[in-house]
């Protein structure tokens, strides 16, 4: 008589002369439960990287007000601010700790811990529902120090299509932006150099030892004989040539290096660069000009926000592109050069140095040419020597005009990022906004 099946079934599973099946059940077991605590565990380090972000955003945006709140406060708006961020998997109670201190410099502490409720982990024979997260995080300002200058463009062609206003409102929000997050004087710094062929660096200088007078000389003053306006034409005519006061230049400068009559740039590339002008070295010293359309006098670096304003509101546009003459100056700011002094950098500190460049045209002169590839060229060489220097360099082209973009400020810009093409002139006040915002972060510590 057979023997029922289950009896069969039964004496197949405890047979060990070589059946696999109880192992293989045992291993599934075993494969299943590790798959389930790696999908947990995964989870909660998804969760654990999102809460350390949301924890970041949270401090940097209750550092703004943090000092005037109590206690109480700065803990509720905490938990409302990273409750309303945090995108990762459900939290079970997270809990937000936060204190601001100001004993050395300013900081905000913050740290959360939450349960994660876990899909597996919580199965027999584990037993754990739930799994911890937390994350910590310092915002520190006054470590890090700030220094930018603003090289505007202020030619003829910045009077159409609104752009002169647009960049007005622009750079005087953009003032306000880094008043704001300066918690000292000193911790951030501004210059503003606006540009045309020329810059001004100021007709009470005439004394100054770093000019080059040489081409003003020749270019401006009286011939005893006939009207001759250049000194070259009026000994040509043999008159004799008397070149005016220095105290009647406008206080304009072109582009550094040999003077005439050389018709090329100097060899060693002093536009190029922030060579310290020497009396000995004519080629390292400014060269005055008369230019007729000479913008408003530049201003060095400075905290002098209301002087810095009344700077804007006074830009007028008039004359040619010479984008390089601009940019050099701005990087000349940061360094100290000619009238410009650049405050000593605390050892103490570390210094962020950032050049925004805007412009709504291609290069049309400089003090050598009109073709626009050699301006291109000479000034790509500066946007190399100073990103090489370590600074971050943002450039803005704003075409309204349905120029090509600009290769050359592509290529200026620090990275793909720091290069922004606008189409309209209201883009201005939105683009210095946003890069406002990121110069201005405060630095997250840890």
């Amino acid at each position: 008589m057979n023997a029922p099946r289950s009896t069969h079934a039964w004496r197949f599973l405890r047979d060990t002369r070589g059946s696999i099946l109880p192992v293989f059940v045992v291993m599934m077991f075993v494969v299943i439960a590790m798959i389930g605590m790696a999908v947990d565990y995964t989870r909660a380090s998804l969760a654990n990287a999102k809460m350390q972000a949301a924890l970041d955003a949270t401090a940097l945006a209750l550092s703004w007000n943090a000092a005037s709140l109590t206690s109480g406060a700065l803990t509720t708006q905490a938990t409302t601010y990273f409750n309303g961020i945090y995108t990762g998997a459900a939290l079970t109670s997270p809990t937000i700790s936060v204190s601001y201190s100001n004993v050395t410099n300013p900081q905000i502490v913050m740290s959360a811990t939450a349960a994660i409720k876990t899909f597996f982990l919580g199965l027999p024979p584990l037993n754990l529902p739930t799994m911890n997260v937390s994350a910590s995080s310092t915002i520190a300002w006054g470590e890090s120090r700030l220094r930018v200058a603003l090289v505007l463009d202020n030619t003829g062609s910045m009077a159409d299509a609104g752009k002169m206003t647009a960049l007005q409102t622009a750079t005087k929000n953009l003032l306000t932006q880094l008043k704001a997050a300066a918690t000292n004087n000193g911790d951030v710094y501004v210059s503003i150099i606006p540009f045309v062929k020329d810059v001004n660096v100021g007709s009470t200088n005439y004394n100054a030892t770093w000019i080059d007078w040489t081409d003003w000389n020749a270019n401006n003053g009286s011939c005893n004989k006939g009207n001759y306006s250049t000194q070259t034409s009026c000994q040509n005519n043999k008159g004799n040539w008397t070149p005016d006061a220095h105290s009647t230049w406008n206080g304009c400068i072109t582009d550094r290096g040999l003077p005439a009559p050389t018709s090329t740039p100097s060899p060693n590339n002093y536009d190029e660069n922030v060579t310290a002008p020497t009396a000995g070295n004519v080629g390292t010293l400014f060269p005055a000009e008369q230019y007729s359309s000479c913008p408003l006098q530049m201003m060095g670096l400075s905290y002098d926000w209301t002087t810095m304003t009344s700077l804007v509101n006074q830009m007028s546009p008039a004359g040619n592109t010479n984008q390089a003459i601009g940019l050099a100056w701005g990087w000349l700011s940061l360094v100290g050069g000619g009238p410009l002094t650049a405050p000593a950098m605390d050892s103490n500190y570390q210094y962020q140095q950032v050049i925004i460049l805007l412009t709504d045209g291609l290069n049309t002169q400089d003090r050598w040419y009109t073709n626009q590839s050699s301006i291109n060229a000479r000034q790509q060489n500066t946007c190399n020597n100073i990103k090489a220097a370590g600074i971050t360099l943002y450039t803005v082209q704003v075409d309204t005009g349905g120029d090509p973009t600009s290769t050359l400020l592509q290529n200026c810009a620090t990275d793909a990022s720091k290069f922004f093409l606008l189409t309209s002139a209201s883009q201005i006040i939105t683009t210095f906004t946003t890069i406002g915002n990121t110069i201005s972060k405060l630095h997250i510590a840890k």
